[in-house]
């Protein structure tokens, strides 16, 4: 079964046939809100608000661990993580759908995995933090819906809730960054804990700071212009993912 986790702006599931919403208790706490089971085209689809259904959950204080662990309890066995971003490089401006391949983690102080007081150590190889052939499946999606997703990514995964400085994006360019988000980690490595599917559709709602029209400043109140414009075009891709 495919799970749906939607980010800022996207709460719910348009074309979601919704049958039922089921709260769900794991040994990590609650997760961000009830489970949303439904349909899509027929298709099984769990969904779940990120943030809260009322967005009351800032990046820094999600509950990871419960958000996964509850959808792998209920069957999920892929995620597409929905994710709003800033964009570091030049061709990746507000409105554009990303699908990253790469992450760099700069979060801190997250509960961040699964293994705890095991023995023996236990590890993951994350040299691919995003699963191939679902990034594939999301390109493919895109495509169908003339969306002009760009193919790759490196996502910086910084701690919020506050953005960053000219200075830090700078320095992430420095590193390799692409785009910018608060929520990508560790989400994607505690799906790989556990072995579910994993792969993100970003959306680039603001230049990052000190770029383009964040040159002198972050225009906050036009985030959620581009966000109620993008949240249809995502619904789209979602439903021609399922329909893959």
């Amino acid at each position: 079964m495919l799970a749906i986790i939607g980010g800022t702006g996207l709460t719910r599931l348009s074309s979601l046939d919704v049958s039922r919403r089921q709260v769900v208790r794991t040994p990590y706490g609650e997760p961000s809100g009830p489970l949303t089971f439904g349909a899509i085209r027929g298709v099984p689809v769990v969904f779940l608000a990120r943030h809260g259904y009322g967005h009351t959950i800032p990046p820094h204080q999600v509950n990871y661990r419960a958000n996964l662990w509850a959808l792998k309890e209920q069957g999920v066995g892929d995620i597409v993580s929905v994710v709003s971003v800033g964009g570091i490089r030049a061709d990746l401006g507000p409105g554009r759908i990303v699908v990253p391949h790469q992450i760099i983690d700069y979060t801190c102080g997250r509960m961040n995995t699964f293994f705890e007081n095991e023995a023996p150590v236990k590890h993951i190889d994350f040299t691919e933090p995003y699963t191939d052939e679902l990034r594939k499946k999301l390109l493919a999606a895109a495509r169908t819906c003339g969306e002009a997703a760009a193919d790759g990514a490196v996502y910086a995964a910084t701690q919020g809730p506050r953005l960053e400085t000219a200075a830090e994006i700078d320095r992430l360019e420095r590193e390799g960054a692409d785009i910018v988000g608060m929520t990508g980690m560790p989400e994607a490595s505690l799906a790989r804990e556990i072995e579910l599917g994993y792969a993100a559709i970003a959306v680039v709602v603001n230049h990052a700071a000190g770029r383009g029209a964040s040159a002198r400043g972050v225009p906050l109140h036009k985030i959620e212009e581009v966000l109620k414009d993008a949240a249809g075009r995502v619904c789209k891709v979602i439903e021609a993912v399922v329909a893959l």
